[in-house]
């Protein structure tokens, strides 16, 4: 194992001498290098470069593009809307499907006017019919740049053919106009909104179908009840049946009504329906519906949609489905309608903070993306390198940083940081600290974020000693302590049981270094001085958090005191929290009253004695103690 780090350490001192150009984006994988010779290093011998797709064994790979529709999308995205882009649009011919006016609609989200002359394009010449999916994109892309006359000409229009607008849409819309400052234009949509929910007839129905199916298992009595109903069956009364089948417990009553209407009523369902029944079905006990009706779809001949690619993603990713979520991008990589490339950074992402990374997953992800003809960003790589050195896995880590250069990316302060925690995390902490020498050599300097990952790796280990001197190394360079290496010196010391020495660190970084402590920490630390019977030393903390512009703590102190203290430690207590020259009553009830809590009331009268004349004659302590106006008038004589 310390010959793979040794051989990674090796990688990472190559000559910074060496120029590379950045490679484009979105270059042909046909004309990627895959191979070149570094000049010869002690350090470092000659290798070949590979794509990182090399890491992952090669398996049988389907790759699907539609003819018609990628022409017309290369078109649209390169050249403004004119006639004659009209009549090469036209030439083309293209079959224009739900789904493919969805993710043009999408690559056009900011550029209203090219999305708006292919809509009114693509209906007007094309014979298009929209669906509410469609629409509702059309008024995201108008509310989004603030084109208002397009948006309500959308909206009229819309109400004119009897289309609706989802509470979804609806809500978006509204909070973006309110966040915009269009006052006019939020409330005009509330009460078009509403009026649209009265007028229209077919919510009615809708809610009365919803009841019938929430209110009872499936069955042949409740299929007899639905039809009994009568009701019609379109486009947009299944979508809206089924976003209200939404909630915990109903996703397979949606599917089962789902099933009915094509079963039983003789509706052949569409690409919206179909994909509306998707993000119903994202959740993770149904996910193998889910994927069951993706077949299902893809039989029937309909792809996902781009905007429910993005909306069941995100799910899969909250969730942390990461294995659906991979497989989803594998689908849409396969079909016409590829995500953008963002996409593959957020997945990368989403696997590398997962609480066990799968490099599986991660090299599948990115084979799909190499295989499209794209290249990754220093951030994707960094995903992919965290993954590996997470998880100690030295020798893959070497590839991805050999690959990362061979793709125009130096390594940097990241780089080295991640294989400093990977390191760390295997307890490899000599090997670690080499990392520092070579970051050095190769001209990059470790920031702090990098010197903290390295001391916070010895105080894991309880050689919180050995972590101070590095601080000392630290400090020697020239870089100055931060809030968070002190939050982890501290926390070094805690575990090591040495609360008295994160006592004197602390103090002593605030006298000498100026560091101002993070509130969280100087908590923490009273409680532990506390549980050691340190009252005069949580004391001092608290007027430091006073000095540094904190709220006091007063609770554990107050009751530290109450059971422990005496009436001069409660006097001094009493001076601690306050934030002003003098507590205030509030302060003297709280403690007063932990004293009651404790059953040392000789104790509290004590304190009464000395305190101030207004605060023994104060109605509110008058009235804490129990007493009349004559016995504390007999107290305070």
């Amino acid at each position: 194992m310390k010959h793979q780090a040794k051989r990674l350490l090796s990688c990472l001192r190559v000559a910074n001498s060496l120029h590379s150009t950045h490679l484009l984006r979105t270059r042909s994988r046909h004309t990627q290098v895959t191979g070149f010779p570094h000049h010869s290093s002690p350090f470092f011998p000659t290798k070949t470069f590979y794509p990182v797709s090399s890491l992952h064994e090669s398996h049988h790979r389907k790759l699907f593009f539609s003819t018609k529709s990628e022409p017309i999308f290369d078109e649209l995205l390169s050249k403004d809307w004119a006639k004659g882009l009209e009549k090469e649009l036209s030439s083309l011919n293209p079959r224009l499907t739900h789904e493919t006016v969805l993710y043009i609609l999408m690559k056009l989200g900011k550029e209203p006017e090219k999305a708006s002359s292919f809509f009114k394009w693509a209906i007007e010449e094309k014979g298009f019919r929209p669906s509410t999916s469609i629409y509702s994109l059309m008024l995201r892309i108008y509310a989004k740049n603030h084109a208002m006359k397009e948006f309500w000409v959308v909206i009229k229009e819309m109400k004119e053919k009897g289309y609706y607008i989802d509470e979804e849409t609806y809500a978006s819309i509204y909070s973006d106009f309110r966040n915009s400052k269009l006052v006019n234009d939020a409330t005009a949509l509330k009460h078009f909104y509403e009026r649209m929910i009265q007028e229209n007839a077919m919510e009615t129905v809708v809610q009365s179908v919803v009841e019938v199916v929430k209110n009872s298992d499936w069955s042949s009595e409740l299929e007899r009840e639905l039809e009994d109903m009568r009701f019609s069956v379109s486009e947009n009364f299944v979508l809206r049946v089924l976003k209200e089948l939404r909630g915990k417990g109903l996703p397979l009553k949606a599917l089962s009504f789902f099933k009915w209407v094509g079963e039983s009523l003789g509706y052949e369902h569409t690409s919206v329906t179909y994909n509306g029944m998707l993000r119903i079905l994202c959740k993770g006990e149904v996910v193998t519906e889910f994927w069951s009706m993706v077949k299902e779809m893809k039989d029937a001949g309909y792809e996902i949609d781009i905007d429910t690619y993005v909306k069941v993603m995100r799910e899969f990713q909250k969730s942390m489905m990461v294995k659906d979520a991979v497989e989803l991008y594998e689908h849409m990589m396969d079909s016409p309608f590829k995500p953008l490339e963002k996409e593959c950074s957020l997945l990368l992402r989403a696997i590398a903070h997962a609480q066990d990374p799968d490099l599986d997953l991660m090299l599948r992800v990115v084979k799909k993306y190499e295989d499209a003809g794209y290249c990754l960003l220093k951030n994707d790589y960094d995903g992919i390198h965290r993954c590996l050195t997470s998880v100690g896995k030295f020798d893959e880590a070497e590839k991805i940083i050999e690959t990362m250069r061979n793709a125009g990316y130096e390594p940097d302060n990241i780089t080295y940081s991640q294989l400093i925690f990977g390191l760390c995390k295997a307890k490899r902490l000599e090997e670690a600290c080499e990392v520092l020498d070579v970051m050095e050599a190769q001209g990059c300097t470790p920031d702090i974020k990098t010197w903290t990952i390295l001391i916070k790796g010895y105080c894991v280990v309880n050689e919180v000693d050995k972590a101070l001197l590095w601080l000392g190394k630290m400090v020697e360079k020239g870089i100055d302590a931060d809030a968070d290496l002190l939050d982890v010196l501290v926390y070094g010391f805690l575990i090591e049981k040495r609360v008295v020495g994160a006592y004197q660190l602390v103090v002593e970084m605030i006298d000498k270094a100026r560091v101002r402590p993070w509130q969280a920490t100087f908590k923490d630390l009273i409680e532990k001085l506390l549980g050691e019977r340190r009252l005069e030393e949580a004391l001092n903390l608290l007027h430091l958090m006073k000095k540094q512009n904190y709220p006091p703590y007063p609770e554990p102190i107050i009751q530290y005191v109450s059971k422990f203290g005496s009436v001069d430690d409660a006097w001094g207590c009493l001076m601690a929290i306050s934030n002003k020259q003098y507590p205030s009553v509030s302060a003297y009830q709280r403690v007063f009253q932990s004293f009651f809590n404790e059953g040392r009331h000789s104790e509290a009268k004590d304190l009464l004695f000395k305190c101030p004349h207004h605060i023994r004659k104060h109605s509110a302590i008058s009235s804490l103690f129990g007493s009349s106006e004559s016995n504390l008038e007999a107290v305070s004589t």
